[in-house]
């Protein structure tokens, strides 16, 4: 077992131990980290829970090429463990001195040159943000750059300049005085992933478990069935920022290459259950496009890039994004087991409000996708008070296959309508048979209309969300025209 965690920082091997004597506990986040260093008081908390992006930090890992992969995060929502073998930047990384004069790095430059930073307290979240995009994108288009600036908010400097700034700064190819130290870099990431040893910490009555292989990860699953599975932790972790709960076991599976991997054959696509949303979103774009879209607006790519398929299909969340567009994809899920595996369709997995069939000794490993052949539609809407960073009021996925303009299949899910993503089994029974035409929904709409009785809440009344829920049914009508 390992006792303490290695990640580099300030150009060396940095080790972090959670002794009685420590400051910190393993759940400690890396914004308690940075806050606690005299000289890294550039991130900012704001929120505590992944919202405003002023905490944001940058973290290189190898990626699948040997290459150095930059990603942006919320430093709030991420344990000190899970950067173990990672590089962390910080704004006061990103300039350096040459011949006793300090040159701003490209993106701090064009900040100020465009004025895009009034009070600052937000602008180290922006720059990093900035910075993470230089190292991924050249000459980005307009839709990228505000992809990655989403999970940033800025209540006084006004977005153009920042925009501005980031055309200019990404025009080039990317290479700045990073560029030159990441050999060294590697080989120091290289020395620390090399021990995959599990890491273990106990620390008063909080037990946290990091495993680097898939047999270890369900070993320690079995031995301590009562621990809180984590892998991106963007939703566990504010159990802790907001509520003040104190997690007491913990197995975090972030280290689990294993249930990274992602692959097709001409039958299905399989995701592993710790792919990032991102990675999946990315992979989905050209594959499956639905998916693709309903992750476009899912968080901010600082949440997208911890957040995993697994943990959002886990938490069963009445409003999960993605679980109603599962359903209507038919997809299954692979559980494992110390020795033994099950395939449960997404249907029967989730028994309830935050509920999963899910073994006391079992993981989610892997999410099975079926292809679906041309003519079949499926699309996904999602409703909310804002269109980026805002959880769904109702969110909604369809499939239909149609046998010349007559409803052969049709799958209508819904998310915020229940306590846990339903399908609407009366009005699909209504629809079937039927033909695909603008009066056949307006029929199906009064079926929809009495199939649920939704909540009342902070994010709306129940009479708007049937009405939402009625007229998301006839958007896909017109949108399959």
């Amino acid at each position: 077992m390992q006792e303490t965690i290695r990640f580099v920082f300030d150009d060396r091997i940095v080790e972090v131990g959670f002794s009685d004597s420590s400051i910190f506990k393993p759940t400690s986040t890396v914004l308690t980290f940075l806050r606690s260093l005299p000289s890294f008081k550039g991130v900012k908390e704001g929120c505590a829970e992944g919202d405003c992006g002023a905490c944001t930090v940058v973290l290189a890992e190898i990626g699948s090429q040997g290459k150095l992969v930059y990603r942006t995060i919320d430093s709030c929502l991420v344990f000190l463990p899970m950067i173990h073998g990672k590089q962390l930047i910080t704004v006061e990384h990103l300039a350096f001195y040459k011949e006793r004069h300090r040159i701003l790095h490209p993106v701090q430059e064009m900040l100020i040159k465009t004025n895009g930073s009034q009070c600052g307290y937000c602008t180290p979240g922006v720059v990093m943000s900035l910075f993470g995009l230089f190292k991924t994108h050249q000459n980005p288009s307009r839709e990228t750059i505000e992809d990655f600036l989403t999970g940033n908010l800025c209540r006084c400097t006004g977005y153009q300049a920042i925009l501005e700034a980031a055309q200019k700064a990404c025009s080039g190819n990317g290479t700045d005085h990073f560029s030159q130290y990441e050999p060294g870099v590697i080989g120091m990431l290289k020395e620390i992933t090399g021990n995959t040893d599990t890491f273990e910490c106990t620390k008063g009555t909080q037990h946290y478990l990091k495993p680097f292989t898939l047999t270890e990860a369900l070993r320690l699953r079995k031995a301590f069935p009562a621990s809180v599975i984590i892998n991106g932790s963007t939703d566990v972790a504010l159990r802790q920022t907001k509520k003040k709960e104190l997690l007491t076991g913990i197995i975090d599976l972030s280290g689990v290459e294993e249930m990274c991997h992602y692959a097709e054959d001409q039958d299905a696509f399989v995701l592993g259950a710790g792919l990032s949303l991102e990675k999946v979103r990315l992979f989905a774009k050209e594959r499956l496009p639905a998916l693709h879209n309903i992750l476009k607006v899912f968080g901010s790519l600082q949440i997208r890039n911890m957040a995993t398929l697994g943990g959002n299909i886990g938490s069963a969340s009445p409003i999960g994004d993605t679980l109603p567009l599962l359903i209507a994809y038919k997809a299954k899920i692979r559980v494992c087991s110390h020795g033994a595996e099950r395939t449960i369709g997404i249907g029967d997995f989730i028994t309830g409000y935050r509920k999963i069939a899910l073994g006391d000794d079992e993981l989610i490993t892997e999410i099975i996708i079926p292809k679906t052949g041309p003519e079949t539609l499926v699309s996904s809407y999602k409703v909310s008070k804002r269109r980026d960073m805002d959880i769904s009021t109702v969110s909604a996925a369809f499939r239909i296959e149609l046998h010349k303009g007559t409803i052969s299949e049709i799958i209508l899910a819904y998310g915020g309508m229940a306590p846990a993503p339903v399908r609407a089994i009366k009005t699909e029974n209504f629809l079937n048979g039927k033909s695909w035409s603008r009066s056949t929904i307006e029929d199906a709409m009064s079926v929809l209309d009495k199939e649920f009785t939704p909540i009342s809440d902070a994010r709306a009344e129940a009479g708007y969300r049937n009405t939402v829920a009625k007229n998301l049914l006839m958007k896909f009508y017109l949108d399959s025209n």
